[in-house]
């Protein structure tokens, strides 16, 4: 088997750092492998398949020789760099928001779309975490029944905002523990403006002129790329939770088809990367417990709705953010380059 040259950009951070051990757990066919990240993080020591790399710097100088760059290093760094490891004929798969919306670049996720990657077209976008896990959900529904309108409400864990927002948590949790609620209060000036530990907030990035935020108008607007449907409307509410890891969200579908519940069961137990867990009678459904450091998306409660006698669907689902909302979605995509004979 061919082995290639990985280079992952911002192998330090929260999403790098689940990038290295998923490229690691999938035995990746890796020739050489380098981890780039800022200053900040020159010299720390990362560990593959047991042996020790140091972190070097990112300059225009490593962006050569090269086969994949896998990027999770913010906005930034990936308009500055990427499109150089292109130049230097890398295929590039981008973490952060600043190639998604590109129409002359893929979104994809690979249960959905695949056929969105072309040899041509080697800047490639990772889509949001929450985007991600509701349409690895959405597509083989879709497929039989056409989906018209989603309303998703989301519990989005403090680790989508970072290794900081997840010490932010446990550091409230220790100032609660000890019943200091004025610290508690203080210590708010951070990753978030109110206290995340025991509440919730239901503002995740800004909002727009229409009244929802960033994060609900990407879920709106990749949904219908990565789908190639633009017809299918989506309404987003996103709520930062105090779960360290998994995002959860409540879905309902309106389709044009009628849909069944046991129809919707049968097609996602046989569709790639999710498991049904979906025995509400035994307490068997998906919660972030189950989904964390696992691999793959996890649905359940589905159900009609019954308030309504339009063909209508609600469910729920669960999947670690860290891995298909972002590392193990990236890798995914580098396989297919790879399986499609497009590298």
């Amino acid at each position: 088997m061919k082995k290639y040259k990985i280079a992952v950009v911002g192998a330090t951070g929260a999403v790098g750092l689940e990038m290295i051990k998923t490229l690691e757990n999938r035995n990746f066919p890796i020739e050489d492998i380098k981890f780039l990240a800022s200053k900040r993080s020159i010299g720390k020591k990362l560990i593959y398949k047991n042996k020790e790399f140091a972190v070097e710097l990112l300059t225009k100088n490593s962006t050569k020789n090269t086969d994949i760059a896998l990027f999770s290093a913010g906005v930034k760094v990936s308009k500055e760099f990427a499109p150089i490891f292109v130049d230097n004929g890398s295929f590039v798969i981008d973490n952060s928001s600043a190639w998604r919306m590109d129409k002359n670049i893929p979104l994809v996720v690979p249960e959905v779309n695949p056929h969105d990657l072309k040899k041509e077209k080697k800047l490639i976008a990772n889509p949001n975490c929450s985007t991600i896990q509701m349409v690895v959900v959405l597509k083989p529904l879709h497929n039989f029944a056409k989906i018209k309108r989603v309303i998703v409400s989301t519990y989005q864990a403090v680790s989508g905002a970072g290794q900081k927002a997840i010490d932010e948590l446990k550091d409230q949790i220790k100032t609660w523990s000890r019943e200091d609620k004025k610290n508690l209060e203080a210590n708010t000036n951070n990753k978030f403006y109110y206290p995340i530990a025991f509440n919730l907030i239901p503002q995740i990035d800004i909002f727009t002129e229409n009244g929802y935020t960033k994060e609900e108008m990407k879920m709106t607007n990749e949904t219908k790329k990565i789908m190639g449907d633009n017809s299918i409307e989506v309404s987003a509410t996103c709520v930062r939770v105090p779960v360290f890891r998994s995002h959860s969200e409540s879905v309902w579908i309106e389709t044009e088809k009628l849909l069944f519940p046991e129809q919707a069961k049968e097609l996602l137990s046989k569709a790639n990367g999710i498991k049904l867990l979906d025995e509400p009678e035994k307490r068997k459904y998906p919660m972030p417990l189950f989904a964390e450091n696992t691999q793959l998306t996890y649905v359940g409660r589905i159900r009609s709705d019954i308030s309504t006698k339009n063909n209508a669907l609600t469910f729920w689902v669960v999947s670690d953010n860290l891995l298909k909302g972002a590392a193990l979605n990236t890798v995914q995509i580098a396989e297919t380059l790879i399986k499609n004979k497009l590298l």
